[in-house]
């Protein structure tokens, strides 16, 4: 039972704390779940209740709570050396090492990378990066970025413009110049009768008629999630990269991937961009780059958008851009650890031998005549939940149906995330079989709990 009494930590919390993406009702009701530390993939409450985090932290904490490897890193590098920028010349050896690194495991022969505080900042970049290029290239009309609605790619005024939610309304955005396309999510969007091949083609075509609509000229870059995260874990269609990035290609226009969600294992390969066979232009990187031990993301570039942004830069001496804390020192030796951790330590393999299981769990829920379909890839998964199955009529909104599921496996002792009228499941890389099935048994319990009460 939360304690609401003056001074317990839940007034603390509510008294100071301003909260971001929380559903304030909850709040109100139940109070804050306010934690005090971590072990592998469970997570314990200043009550000492103890939670089974279905959602690696924010997609992020991979490796568990407390990876003895990946906090020595850190505190090795903070003996050394314990904070220095990217500016004026200056970087240290991690940052040099974690570059290298970067590359080495990326799609690209070479290439270079640019540090940023988080994928937002590093989305942010890329569009800088694309619009100072355009100038330097004599082409300053080239300034649209093409996303997908419900795609997430983060919450900076720019990156905010470029996610396809709603609520950025709320912020008067998107910006001018942002075009969200169709969600590729072939359950939800596809026409009556038409195929999964047929969706991809018609998805192809609307690409398409944009370009010549705003005028390929116009465009800067087109931006995708391999698998949309935030959004709800939707998987594109058969043949979707493919068939996108003939398109683009077609018009010089750049294919940018956020891996923010996907990269380093999430889908089963290092880069989502593997999972799905394509190569893009550019690589946005950040959550498992460091397993969510260090506030770091990166934007990766090809040879191509490398080398075409070197030569603006030095026509005017200079890329003008930054933040104090880009290639943080041990922000970077966390990193190496855990890429080192995720590639050479086994967590990779890891992915792909739960996978089955993972999957296996998920059709089994599916079968609740209230859950219409469960996606997944990976260890990211979805089930979306519905008042009638045959039609695929949502739930009233009102009746918040996905954040009372939240709440029921938070009363549990499970953390898993409500995004829209879908239950969102991203264990840690960590998970072990017995772990697995406490998970789905829980989330089970409270399916039945849910739907006892509101149907």
């Amino acid at each position: 039972m939360t304690d609401h009494t003056p001074n317990s930590w839940d007034a603390r919390a509510d008294a100071h704390s301003f909260y971001g993406f929380t559903d304030l009702p909850t709040i109100h009701e139940r109070g804050t779940v306010v934690l005090t530390h971590g072990d592998g993939p469970y997570i314990f409450d200043v009550e000492g209740k103890k939670y089974l985090d279905a959602n690696s932290g924010l997609w992020n904490m991979v490796a568990g709570f407390n990876h003895p490897g990946l906090t020595e890193a850190a505190k090795a590098q903070y003996d050394k050396f314990p904070g220095y920028h990217a500016f004026f010349g200056r970087m240290t050896d991690q940052t040099v090492m974690l570059s290298e690194k970067l590359i080495e495991v990326s799609p690209f022969q070479t290439g270079k990378v640019f540090y940023t505080n988080s994928g937002s900042e590093a989305n942010d970049t890329l569009v800088k990066m694309l619009w100072f290029l355009a100038r330097a290239e004599g082409k300053p009309e080239r300034r649209k970025i093409l996303t997908r609605m419900n795609g997430y790619h983060g919450v900076t005024a720019v990156s905010a413009s470029m996610t396809g939610k709603p609520y950025n309304a709320l912020f008067g955005l998107p910006f001018d110049g942002f075009i969200h396309l169709t969600c590729p999510h072939f359950w939800r969007e596809g026409m009556a009768g038409e195929s999964e091949a047929q969706f991809t083609s018609r998805l192809a075509h609307e690409l398409e008629d944009v370009i010549r609509r705003e005028g390929a000229e116009t465009i800067a870059g087109f931006v995708a999630e391999p698998v949309i995260g935030a959004g709800g874990v939707i998987p594109p269609p058969a043949g979707y990269f493919q068939a996108i990035q003939a398109v683009l290609a077609k018009h010089n226009i750049p294919l940018i991937a956020d891996e923010v969600i996907c990269g380093f294992g999430r889908t089963g390969n290092v880069w989502g961009a593997q999972t799905y066979d394509f190569v893009p232009d550019a690589i946005i990187s950040s959550k498992a780059l460091t397993a969510g031990y260090f506030p770091m993301g990166a934007v990766i570039l090809g040879p191509d958008l490398a080398d075409r942004l070197q030569v603006a830069s030095e026509m005017v001496e200079e890329f003008p851009h930054g933040f104090t804390a880009s290639g943080h020192p041990v922000g970077c030796a966390i990193a190496l650890k855990s890429i080192d951790i995720i590639l050479n330590d086994g967590l990779l393999d890891a992915v792909r031998d739960l996978t089955p299981r993972f999957e296996s769990g998920l059709a089994e829920l599916a079968q609740h005549p209230h859950i219409g379909e469960a996606r997944s890839k990976g260890l990211m998964g979805a089930l979306e939940a519905v008042a009638d199955k045959p039609t695929k009529a949502p739930f009233a909104a009102d009746l918040s149906v996905s954040e009372r599921i939240a709440n029921a496996c938070t009363d549990n002792g499970l953390i898993c995330r409500p995004l829209g009228q879908a239950i969102v499941l991203c264990p840690p890389f960590i998970m072990t079989d017995a772990q697995m099935d406490e998970m789905f048994d829980k989330l089970h319990t409270a399916l039945g709990q849910v739907f006892a009460d509101i149907t």
